[in-house]
């Protein structure tokens, strides 16, 4: 039997480990709210479960992968996520090698997400690939020839932020009219509000899918502005990048046709240049799991964490 990889993953709401297998299977699962409170007590959930998962083992394992959301720090190993205010510049990774004594690769979480389901989701054997996520926030990571990249800092692919409404409103990043602030799970919600929806205050994104799906006029037009939104940038970063394949997961992707029909709409309109006409734009396949297939993943490529051949990720 081939040894196992264990995957930490890591976000504002909550922290996951996991044992994957060689062939991607995630064999063991276990996850914590992510607390509040000083950076040390967000260090103390993680490394519970290091150690539980650990424990789970029914055979060595080898390596660890991280998925951190961002910014992170690859060179440096440190992570400061803006939704856990806590850790700035936080050792993640010298951490994470103290508690195991086993070789740690950390990687943005959204380019973790990527790879899961490059490996074993909707992107199998893409070379060329965007992943992204659209809940809460809206992260991304890119597969560019085969490899993952992380660009210079670990940041590369964050896709969430290209401005798409260059008057647009405030950005929690700092800067205005980044897609997040127009089809983020909130935003979209928040519109739909200040346009009429009628919901209960605690009515999210969930609820407004589902009144779209109903026919409800006004949620119906909330989908359609953010997935033109999600459009533009698409477009903007398969004329970058040279994609030949999107996978869309998060809460907000749930929402099945009411998101991806007006975005395959809009993205068409957008898509002028013959190479990027044949983008494919696909829903995710592995939901939450993502992050700690692909930080697997990535705990499985050679070299420095920055590249690898495509024949070195597992495929």
């Amino acid at each position: 039997m081939s040894g196992l990889t264990l995957a930490l993953d890591v976000g504002g709401t909550k922290i996951a480990a996991g044992l994957v297998d060689a062939d991607g299977t995630l064999s063991h699962r276990a996850q914590l709210p992510t607390p509040e409170g000083d950076a040390e007590t967000v260090w103390g959930a993680a490394a519970a479960l290091l150690s539980e998962t650990l424990a789970a083992a029914d055979r060595p394992v080898t390596a660890v992968g991280i998925a951190s959301a961002g910014p992170i720090d690859v060179p440096n190993g440190t992570v400061s996520p803006i939704n856990i205010t806590e850790w700035m510049h936080f050792p993640i990774v010298d951490r994470v090698a103290d508690t195991t004594g086993l070789p740690v690769r950390l990687g943005g979480d959204g380019l973790c997400m990527a790879l899961g389901e490059r490996w074993r989701g909707a992107g199998r054997g893409a070379r060329f690939m965007l992943g992204m996520v659209v809940s809460t926030g809206i992260g991304g990571g890119l597969v560019l020839d085969g490899s993952p990249f992380h660009g210079r800092t670990g940041n590369a692919g964050h896709v969430g932020h290209v401005i798409v409404e260059p008057d647009g409103a405030l950005c929690t990043c700092g800067g205005r009219g980044c897609v997040e602030t127009v089809a983020s799970g909130p935003h979209l919600a928040q519109w739909a509000r200040a346009h009429g929806w009628a919901a209960p205050p605690e009515a999210d994104a969930k609820e407004l899918a589902e009144a779209a799906g109903r026919g409800d006029e006004v949620a119906v037009r909330a989908f359609v502005r953010g997935a033109d939104a999600i459009a533009r940038m698409i477009a903007s970063v398969a004329a970058v990048c040279d994609l030949d394949l999107v996978v869309v997961g998060g809460g907000v992707a749930k929402s099945g046709a009411v998101l991806f029909d007006p975005l395959r709409e809009a993205l068409a309109t957008y898509s002028g240049l013959e190479f990027i006409r044949g983008l494919r734009v696909k829903p995710a396949e592995l939901g939450g799991d993502a992050g700690l297939v692909g930080a697997a993943a990535l705990a499985a490529a050679p070299g420095d964490g920055r590249a690898g051949p495509v024949d070195a990720l597992p495929a």
